[in-house]
């Protein structure tokens, strides 16, 4: 098995995390197999850096200058450092960056990239109070703000922060398979390993709270029975509105319209059972409001690109429960 060399890039105002959280997988699988990785940091000049939250990082070199050296993998972190980019750095991405056989970012690291030409074309997350402006300062890069990781060939983009270890376990399962991955997750406590195509928010997260009491009462309703009779005209009758108005006072309150909300609450709320509990798939589908396990299914492919059945089996680090008669596999 050849050996892949993995660099990630430090630079003054870097976000620790966003370091450390994919040295650890890497580290972890390398040790899990030795011989796989050999992992390496570098800042421009090979000096110490300071992060975003004024842990002093020492490289264990400058980032290197010539084809020979060019990493099977490049990691490049975000944090404070990348809201002015240093030109030089940029620079560097752009001259050494297409040498690299895989080009990974973490958090607001896709401005780097991005500032470097090298997300031209591509499809491309980032944290997602930053989609707006790698969006409109890069128009070039198709900016999909709700996965927390993207894979465009050999580039891949991830979320904010914590994503990076969702993006990092995933490119070690490619790498080495399930079981090394898992066996890192595992060591690093890390339960619940993420799919790409899982949103960065909470449905409570990705929608305002509304300003009035009643409008406020109807979205913890929600929260609360995703089982219950959730059609405009039931929640406009427990708001004491009537259904048109209702319905416009709830997207002007919360940034979505009702029906949006309670299909984000109903995902949300399948995806914990299926996470947490051994529930059945039926059973799942019936408590989050779904009523059949193929309504579930389509919910999960339209917005999750998977079923219900091969999420949990992400989840988890034992077989993959069979799927329900009515639930296909998923991709």
């Amino acid at each position: 098995m050849a050996q892949r060399t993995l660099l990630i890039a430090l630079f003054d105002g870097v976000q620790s995390l966003d370091v450390t959280g994919p040295l650890e997988v890497f580290s972890g699988a390398e040790r899990h197999r030795p011989g796989s990785y050999r992992i390496r940091t570098g800042s421009l000049d090979g000096r110490p850096v300071r992060t975003s939250s004024g842990l002093g990082l020492t490289p264990d070199g400058a980032l290197p200058d010539t084809a020979e050296d060019a990493p099977h993998t490049l990691v490049v972190p975000g944090g404070e450092g990348t809201r002015r980019p240093d030109p030089p750095l940029v620079e560097w991405l752009r001259t050494h960056g297409p040498r690299a056989r895989r080009l990974v970012s973490v958090c607001t690291g896709a401005l780097l990239l991005a500032g470097a030409g090298l997300l031209d074309g591509r499809r491309a997350t980032t944290h997602w109070a930053y989609s707006d402006r790698l969006a409109r300062e890069h128009p070039e890069v198709r900016v999909d703000p709700d996965p927390i990781f993207v894979r465009d060939g050999d580039v891949a983009t991830s979320a904010g922060v914590t994503a990076g270890i969702d993006l990092a376990l995933a490119l070690v399962e490619e790498d080495l398979g399930r079981d090394v991955a898992l066996s890192v997750a595992r060591h690093l406590v890390v339960f619940l390993r993420r799919p790409g195509n899982q949103a960065q928010f909470s449905a409570q997260l990705a929608a305002q709270t509304a300003r009035r009491a009643p409008l406020r009462d109807v979205q913890q309703w929600i929260t609360e029975h995703p089982d219950a009779d959730l059609g405009v005209e039931a929640l406009a009758a427990r708001a004491a509105l009537s259904p048109r108005h209702f319905a416009r006072a709830f997207q002007a309150e919360t940034g979505m319209p009702p029906g949006r909300y309670v299909d984000r609450v109903r995902l949300e709320h399948a995806r914990r059972l299926l996470e947490d509990t051994a529930a059945g798939i039926e059973e799942v589908s019936r408590a989050s409001g779904y009523g059949t396990p193929e309504a579930m299914r389509r919910a999960f492919t339209r917005t999750l690109g998977t079923s219900p059945a091969e999420y949990r089996h992400r989840f988890h680090p034992g077989p993959a429960p069979a799927p329900s008669a009515t639930a296909r596999p998923g991709p």
